[in-house]
């Protein structure tokens, strides 16, 4: 009789520990959805931008009749900020090239498609050697780089200038308003960041420590190109 009534409590029993397993998957499954929800949320919404740097270059000697020369060299480039989809945000000349600052009146700061970045040497995009470096940005350092970008496209801060600002510096100025390298006076952003390299060399050491992406690109074997190293 003793084991009739230890099998009926058993079985009575079943449903309840049943339903109890239930309600524990069931919280499992909701905490596993609600993670993948967030981590898919996470990965389409948050903002980034791409630091687009084309390297210095000389034709080699060879090539001298077929290869252009571009303006400052083994040590020119260029270097760009991509903040939206197809929209390059570029620092360029716009005028006669001054030697020292003054007044902002032979440049401009564009929001520029790819083709006209990439083109902007004279040089077809696939011959070029580059390097691209996706650096993840809050919602409020965004919003922050919207501000700066609009406000430089209706008037440049600065002219362009050989010892002056130039596309390297001034990128390096825009990065350090958003936090993501230290600040210094123009001055001394002009002397430390004279051309793309310093700048690219510093942004490199910040993906190996913060896992950035960074993506590049072999340039036509014509050339001599700038190197990292």
């Amino acid at each position: 009789m003793n084991r009739s009534i230890r099998l009926t409590y058993n079985w009575c029993n079943q449903p309840k520990q049943l339903s109890v397993y239930l309600h524990m998957a069931m919280k499992i499954g909701l905490l596993f959805f609600s993670c993948f929800c967030f981590v898919f949320a996470h990965s389409q919404d948050s903002p980034c931008i791409k630091v687009q740097f084309i390297y210095g270059s000389k034709p080699l000697k060879k090539y001298k009749q077929t290869e252009k020369k571009w303006f400052g060299g083994i040590h020119g480039g260029h270097v760009g900020i991509e903040g939206d989809s197809d929209r390059i945000y570029s620092f360029e000349i716009a005028g006669k090239n001054k030697v020292f600052g003054g007044r902002a009146d032979n440049c401009a700061y564009r929001c520029v498609t790819p083709e006209h970045f990439w083109s902007i040497m004279k040089t077809k995009e696939d011959s070029l050697k580059s390097t691209t470096i996706v650096i993840p940005l809050t919602v409020p350092q965004k919003h922050r780089l919207d501000s700066i970008t609009r406000a430089y496209m209706q008037q440049v801060p600065y002219s362009y200038a050989v010892f002056g600002m130039r596309c390297a510096a001034s990128t390096y100025e825009i990065l350090a308003q958003l936090g993501i390298l230290p600040e210094y006076s123009r001055f001394k952003t002009t002397m430390k960041i004279f051309y793309p390299r310093r700048l690219r060399k510093r942004l490199l050491y910040q993906a190996e420590k913060n896992n950035w992406t960074v993506s590049r690109k072999e340039g036509t074997p014509k050339r001599k190109w700038e190197k990292d190293v």
